[in-house]
């Protein structure tokens, strides 16, 4: 999709981090942006932000349940009579030892970083199909493509992202669609993903801390959500599968592939 001027992208997680900066970088190439998230207050600040000039709406949108995934595509036609760019981008982190998981635990984080995805590509793919014409951007994770430990709700459910993406990628080109679909794995990024749980329910302030203080000083030394967002938007124009935000990514993956291919233990990789 070369041409971004005019078309319409939905961007779920989108009041905050790398949704925010994919807004705002869609917003430069001329494009109207739906926002969608489940934080009121800030999806306002993020939507007030912006230029007087620029098209956008908000959605309040729980992306862990299909309904409202399908009411944000029926606003989104609503606000702009069509959709282009659909960036399945919500998430938050989780996990501890397994040993230690309840199934609360593994439900929260699978049902927002893999089955929103899901709902979202059940939702907005006919549509692209039918017109001819559209993207969808899966936001995975290094966490898709190794595993590191004590991280295994939130690696299970970027493995399925990965697998999906892939899956979708092979049948849209034995389809000769000229839909495309990209599937972002980024490494660290300055986001605030390391306070997730306060989205959580019933999550208790010792929990938000307890991830917070493993996972905030690797935030902070990561990337800005805007380079993330140019490299989204390249993926687009040049409809490109892979979204590699890390120099240090593809020797990771390269380790974990030669223990498959010479049937080794997995290494102990870190994000």
């Amino acid at each position: 999709m070369k041409e971004l001027k005019g078309k319409v992208a939905v961007i779920t997680g989108g009041a905050g981090g790398i949704g925010k900066a994919m807004g705002e970088r869609f917003l430069a190439e001329g494009m109207k942006v739906v926002m969608a998230d489940i934080e009121v207050p800030a999806l306002e600040a993020a939507a007030a932000s912006l230029p007087d000039s620029v098209e956008r709406v908000t959605v309040v949108c729980d992306v862990s349940k299909g309904e409202q995934i399908d009411a944000l595509r029926a606003a989104a036609i609503d606000a702009f009579g069509a959709v282009h760019v659909v960036c399945n981008n919500a998430g938050v982190g989780g996990g501890g030892a397994m040993s230690e998981m309840n199934i609360d635990d593994w439900k929260w984080v699978i049902d927002v970083d893999l089955w929103s995805v899901i709902h979202g590509v059940r939702v907005f793919l006919p549509g692209f199909i039918e017109q001819g014409e559209g993207h969808i951007v899966n936001t995975a994770s290094v966490a898709g493509l190794f595993s590191a430990p004590f991280m295994g709700p939130y690696n299970v459910a970027k493995y399925g992202v990965v697998a999906l993406s892939e899956t979708l990628c092979n049948e849209l080109a034995m389809q000769q669609s000229d839909v495309g679909v990209s599937v972002l794995c980024p490494s660290w990024v300055k986001t605030k993903i390391a306070s997730s749980a306060r989205n959580k329910p019933g999550a208790t302030a010792e929990e938000a801390d307890a991830l917070s203080e493993f996972v905030q000083p690797l935030i902070n030394s990561g990337i800005d959500p805007d380079l993330v967002a140019d490299r989204v938007v390249a993926a687009v124009k040049n409809k490109e599968f892979w979204i590699i935000t890390h120099d240090d990514t593809p020797a990771a993956v390269t380790l974990r592939t030669r223990s498959i291919l010479e049937g080794t233990n997995p290494p102990q990789l870190m994000h």
